[in-house]
């Protein structure tokens, strides 16, 4: 609710990482790991900006923001294949609306 994350361990209630006030305050409404590459992480806050966080480009700040302007988002997921090596990478976002919109991702962040 305060815009923190926590990466954890299954055997471990202390975090390994934590990163606060990752989203200026803002709660995160949905955070899910890239199908395609282990290391990427995507972050929705309430404010319908998207966080690509990639733990191997820096393990301190995401390494890209997005905003949607148009209207608010009210979740997200992502799809993709993992079994395939074509790195594509899709975001579908769910507007407030009912729309649903899918964009996809820059191979940078897709490819395993």
């Amino acid at each position: 609710s305060d815009g923190s994350i926590r990466l954890h361990q299954m055997t471990s209630e202390c975090p390994l990482m934590q990163w606060n006030d990752s989203t200026k305050g803002q709660p995160i409404i949905a955070l899910q790991w890239a199908l395609t590459r282990p290391a990427v992480f995507f972050a929705l806050d309430a404010s319908s900006n998207i966080y690509i966080w990639d733990l191997l480009e820096n393990d301190l700040l995401p390494v890209a923001k997005q905003t949607i302007p148009s209207e608010r988002v009210v979740t997200m997921t992502l799809l993709g294949e993992p079994e395939k090596a074509n790195g594509l990478l899709g975001i579908v976002l769910a507007k407030e609306s009912g729309q649903i919109d899918i964009q996809y991702v820059k191979k940078k962040w897709a490819l395993p």
